[in-house]
């Protein structure tokens, strides 16, 4: 089993993943970033390479920023990474509402107050859905859209349904290396080592000893799986949800100015044919497909970077 001890600070797996990912470039400084928002919440994100960002990421559903480091390091620019409310070291919402147009008014905050400049804004996922809503509201904080995996009208009962059920287990563990397996036995977090960051980065230990996940979504995914009263109350809410998000996020994109690229993953939760809808209501945009699954950041992650530092030089 992979290590999975405490390191000596967050960014110390950063070497490792260069070699891994047969980067040879220079680690850049990373540190860690809080906002206290208006009503009290905290949101957390991660800057490297300096105090002014060229690029800002936005991860999606059940990850967390530091899902970007490879990508990071391979781009080679100053980088944002925002935790998006209800992960990693942000907080949770009580009214449970992880959908684009609420999320992006809490990242807008942060991209206002940790850059100074407009911003190649990436987002995968749920993360891309919450750039396109952010860039259709706030033009002059985004020069240009990516969106990693996601359309507005992709089934969400696809792909998304492992996930689902992967998180849908205990609400804590005895320690990491209990994480580490179950993710490995549902195909997930790649090589032991990578699994073993991921579940780093998104558990932390309670003053019980215990180890339990960061994010919101475990959470509710294990209520709704142990209580079907409360599953059939929650699923309720996530149908509304789901619709207004599907209602509204064409139209974020339609009014998004900067430019936009749809990547999807060859197997990932974007079908040739959700593509080519994309490309129907959104014509100003252009369409990537490459090699991967859903996660694109931790499958090609090298690529990626490269492709983005292309784009972010370019224009």
């Amino acid at each position: 089993m992979a290590d999975v001890s405490e390191p000596a600070d967050e960014f110390s797996f950063l070497p490792a993943q260069a070699a891994e990912a047969g980067l040879d470039v220079p680690i850049p400084p990373g540190e860690r970033l809080r906002l206290e928002l208006a009503d009290g919440r905290v949101l957390s994100a991660l800057r490297y390479g300096g105090h002014s960002p060229a690029v800002t990421f936005l991860h999606g559903a059940g990850l967390n920023a530091h899902t970007w480091d490879t990508t990071i390091l391979a781009l080679g620019l100053p980088a944002l990474a925002i935790d998006l409310p209800g992960h990693g070291d942000s907080s949770w919402r009580d009214d449970m509402a992880y959908v684009a147009r609420t999320l992006a008014p809490d990242v807008a905050t942060g991209v206002d107050a940790w850059t100074d400049r407009p911003q190649l804004l990436v987002g995968h996922s749920l993360g891309g859905l919450t750039a396109a809503a952010l860039a259709a509201a706030r033009p002059d904080l985004v020069r240009e859209l990516v969106v990693i995996d996601i359309t507005p009208g992709i089934d969400p009962d696809g792909g998304a349904a492992q996930l689902r059920e992967f998180f849908a287990g205990p609400t804590d563990w005895a320690d990491r290396d209990e994480l580490v397996a179950r993710a490995l036995a549902f195909g997930l977090g790649g090589s032991p080592e990578a699994a073993a960051r991921g579940v780093y980065f998104n558990s932390r230990v309670r003053p019980d000893g215990r180890v339990e996940w960061k994010h919101h979504f475990a959470h509710l995914a294990n209520a709704m799986a142990a209580d079907p009263a409360a599953a059939d109350a929650m699923g309720a809410a996530q149908d509304a949800m789901r619709a207004l998000l599907i209602g509204t996020g064409w139209e974020d994109l339609a009014a998004v100015r900067a430019p936009i690229t749809l990547i999807r993953g060859e197997r990932g939760y974007v079908t040739d044919a959700d593509a080519a809808d994309f490309a129907a209501r959104v014509p100003q945009a252009s369409v990537l497909s490459v090699p991967s699954g859903h996660n694109v950041q931790e499958e090609l992650p090298a690529d990626l970077g490269r492709r983005l530092a292309a784009l972010a030089r370019t224009r």
